[in-house]
């Protein structure tokens, strides 16, 4: 990735994985910005604002506060400001079904939080590796799901 700077948005109420989610930027070795937000609403109102830049990348926990990530995907997909910013929904359940809609509804990828940080720091930085800002269509259904 070309950048001098990835700018990360995560949407993110489990203080631990927000904990875990930094430390995995700071081992990357890339340049990371990382803004973080802990409920739908709080993430929509910054998306809406004028003055805030767009992240190359957001990653949305689908179980949020206020509003869930389903919603906040539903409202980005519809917005012609937001559509092409990249989204990768990431929870601690697996339901097919769920990740089914969430490919339906358009979100870049799905994660499903693992337990242990050395495996959460893994399909971090193996997911910002599949993430270029020339690289930002949905990829085929079978590659949807990234696992460590």
């Amino acid at each position: 990735m070309n950048l001098k700077q990835l700018k990360v948005l995560l949407a993110d109420d489990d203080l631990d994985d927000c904990i875990f989610f930094k430390e995995a930027l700071t081992e990357l070795q890339l340049s990371t910005h990382l803004t973080a937000v802990h409920d739908g609403e709080q993430l929509m109102q910054l998306l809406a604002n004028e003055t805030f830049k767009l992240p190359h990348v957001l990653f949305l926990d689908i179980n949020m506060p206020r509003k869930n990530g389903f919603e906040c995907l539903a409202e980005i997909k519809l917005s012609e400001k937001l559509q092409q910013l990249p989204v990768i929904m990431f929870s601690t359940s697996f339901e097919q079904e769920v990740v089914n809609l969430l490919y339906k509804n358009g979100a870049q990828y799905f994660i499903r939080k693992p337990s242990e940080i050395s495996q959460f720091k893994k399909i971090i930085h193996h997911t910002l590796a599949l993430i270029a800002p020339e690289n930002i269509s949905q990829p085929a259904r079978e590659n949807f799901v990234i696992t460590v």
